[in-house]
């Protein structure tokens, strides 16, 4: 067995910083991998609201469009139109809470979104009274939770959002 040298290290004669460029183009590659370390219990717990937003939003649109279908709603295709258009509205939280939970710097966005839209959903259920009042104050409490967790700072640095170079 013949022992192979090792390659003799180049030595470089003038020692440079990488441009801004190079740092640039270099970015992207980075910008899709999870920081390192593990995920903290603050951005798992927006995960898992964000993801069962996302569940309790695909059961509705269902339970909708079977009833467009299947029961006797005064327009079928109204029915039919909002159980199609729940069940798309569905897949936001449900990607952000995947996004979040893999740790993805572009879930925030989504999520914060979601969230903020479910809080005029929630003094609407809240307003219309009864049995909806319960549901526009767990709607509310989810997502003023969510959205506290993901500006807390150690979700933003979990998710490699920190603060801008001045």
């Amino acid at each position: 067995m013949s022992r192979k040298k090792p390659a003799p290290a180049k030595t470089a004669t003038k020692t440079a910083r990488p441009s801004a460029k190079a740092a640039d183009a270099a970015e992207p590659a980075e910008a899709g991998a999870a920081p390192a370390g593990p995920r903290p219990v603050r951005l798992t717990v927006a995960a898992a609201l964000a993801g069962v937003e996302g569940l309790v939003l695909v059961g509705f649109g269902v339970y909708v469009l079977i009833m467009g279908l299947a029961g006797n709603p005064e327009s079928p295709e109204q029915a039919e139109t909002l159980g199609i258009t729940v069940l798309a509205l569905a897949l936001l939280p449900l990607l952000a809470a995947r996004g979040l939970w893999l740790r993805r710097r572009w879930s925030r966005g989504p999520a914060m979104i979601t969230q903020l839209m479910a809080l005029p959903v929630a003094w609407t259920l809240v307003q219309n009274g009864g049995g909806l009042i319960a549901i526009g104050v767990l709607t509310a409490v989810a997502a003023v939770t969510v959205l506290g967790l993901l500006i807390n700072p150690t979700a933003t640095e979990a998710l490699g959002i920190g603060p801008r170079d001045a």
